[in-house]
């Protein structure tokens, strides 16, 4: 299908971009790599009157060690977080998972940015930001505000980012050494999910489940027998506890549920 009729605005900065949210409001949406909302303009599932496009905005693509922790530029494409030195040093686990999104023309084009303000509880990064328990550095005509990962995806396909505001770094914590592993199945390897698991295993433990809930989610008490010194096959029964897994054409509740704990158990066992 062909797209409603759009004004198209291009940001050279941020703080255009921020503007320009300002002035048109719910009327406008973000265009970065557009693998989630250009299909869902096709679709009409949204029908923005103004598209603002930031992909053009070279300050917002960036990977920079500062401290205990190392900063990602949102417009940062998926290619460049599988590829750096640094990620694959302190950050492993992000660098992998970046490398089984989409396929090679997908990694070329998306944005982490893109792929954590879309929200889809069937994407592969949020569960990572949320393993990470990383911070999201958001930008409105009101300054900065930070976010932590378990405040940062609300509802369905929605954020804690506000119609006037930016998404544009996300701080992960220096996971340097420690065990991490991604798991998730899928029919074929550019499709979405099934379900997945991303695991880090450290002084605080992390479980992020990709596609057992309406938003990317926590497996809580798996982290929670998993820091107590429970075994892998005690903690991967709990993948699934206190979590919604929806049913569809790919699978029933039932099912996600068993192989959420398949996975979790394979990922454990790996790490």
């Amino acid at each position: 299908m062909i797209p409603a009729k759009f004004d198209y605005k291009l940001a050279t900065s941020a703080e255009e971009a921020v503007s320009l949210l300002g002035e048109y409001g719910d009327e406008a949406k973000i265009l970065a790599g557009g693998h989630s909302l250009l299909p869902l303009m096709k679709l009409r599932l949204a029908n923005p009157e103004v598209i603002i496009d930031i992909g053009a905005i070279q300050d917002l693509s960036f990977i920079e060690e500062r401290g205990d922790h190392i900063s990602v530029g949102a417009l940062t494409r998926h290619r460049l977080v599988e590829q750096s030195d640094a990620l694959k040093e302190h950050l492993p686990l992000l660098a992998h998972t970046a490398g089984h999104v989409g396929d090679p023309q997908v990694r070329n084009r998306g944005t982490i940015g893109g792929s954590l303000c879309h929200g889809d509880p069937a994407s592969d990064l949020p569960a990572v930001v949320l393993a990470t328990r990383a911070t999201l550095v958001i930008s409105g005509p009101n300054g900065e505000r930070k976010v932590e990962a378990d405040d940062f995806f609300t509802e369905f396909w929605e954020t804690a980012v506000a119609e006037d505001e930016l998404l544009t770094e996300i701080q992960f914590p220096k996971q340097t050494g420690q065990q991490w592993s991604f798991q998730k199945f899928n029919r074929r390897a550019q499709d979405w999910a099934i379900v997945g698991c991303a695991v880090q295993h450290g002084g605080t433990p992390g479980i992020g489940m990709i596609n057992m809930g309406t938003t990317p989610v926590r497996a809580a008490a798996a982290e929670a027998a998993l820091k107590s010194g429970a075994t892998n096959e005690e903690v991967a029964v709990l993948a699934d506890d206190g979590l919604s897994p929806p049913s569809d054409i790919h699978g029933e509740q039932d099912y996600r549920r068993h192989l959420s704990q398949v996975l979790l158990g394979r990922a454990l066992a790996n790490t």
